[in-house]
């Protein structure tokens, strides 16, 4: 469903990504970590289109959008939580959601989007910069899954979130897998998140993966030392 291929990228003359391969199933969720400056960040907004890559491919179901803008990316089936969630904080939950149909032609949210985050349904009326921070991050995922994604990227989906909503984020996510049988890729630092949501885990240090596990043989201690400051 997604893929990329020996993707670089830099700004100006310091490469950040050196030859990043990634390969995502349908219906899998993997889990991109690695303390900060690693490149986890970078390789989401290249994917998505945010930066430019220097070469390499970006796949989406097939179809290469390494040349494309990023609103045709999403139109391909990309879409992008970024970190900070950005919502438009002046626009009420209803008018943020909706800014994510712009690509599919629709007028009318999914019943389904109020399904997975009724707390959006309670609030479609209130300005999004009114919302906690958990409400937020939901709120983000829902104008994102709004634009009909093959592919979810989530970048820091649980920064500046208490623990208790974490448990929310994380259990949202393995629903909308279950439901939209998308694939879904994941920036993190967070490690129960990373083991309560993931079915593989790809550690990045200096733009490379350097380290690969499966939800059946994780070893959070190595995952841990990668971590550590």
């Amino acid at each position: 469903m997604f893929e990329v291929r020996n993707l670089t990228a830099a700004y100006g003359q310091s490469q950040v990504l050196h030859g990043i391969d990634l390969s995502v199933d349908r219906g899998e969720i993997v889990a991109l970590v690695g303390r900060n400056g690693m490149g986890k960040s970078t390789l989401m907004k290249s994917m998505i289109g945010v930066m430019p890559a220097r070469s390499g491919e970006i796949v989406v179901d097939g179809v290469n959008v390494t040349a494309l803008p990023s609103h045709r990316r999403v139109a391909s089936g990309l879409a992008y939580v970024p970190q900070g969630r950005q919502i438009f904080g002046t626009m009420t939950v209803k008018e943020n959601i909706e800014t994510g149909l712009v690509v599919t032609g629709k007028s009318d949210i999914p019943r389904e989007i109020y399904d997975l985050f009724p707390v959006l349904k309670d609030f479609e009326r209130r300005r999004g910069g009114n919302l906690s921070g958990g409400q937020q991050q939901q709120l983000a995922i829902a104008r994102a899954l709004a634009s009909d994604p093959k592919v979810l990227l989530l970048d820091e989906p649980t920064e500046g979130i208490q623990p208790s909503v974490i448990r929310d984020i994380a259990r949202l996510l393995r629903d909308i897998r279950s439901i939209r049988n998308l694939c879904i890729v994941v920036c993190e630092q967070l490690l129960s998140f990373i083991l309560d949501v993931a079915d593989r885990v790809l550690v990045m240090e200096g733009g490379r993966i350097v380290h690969t596990d499966t939800r059946e043989h994780i070893d959070e201690a190595a995952i841990a030392r990668f971590l550590a400051v």
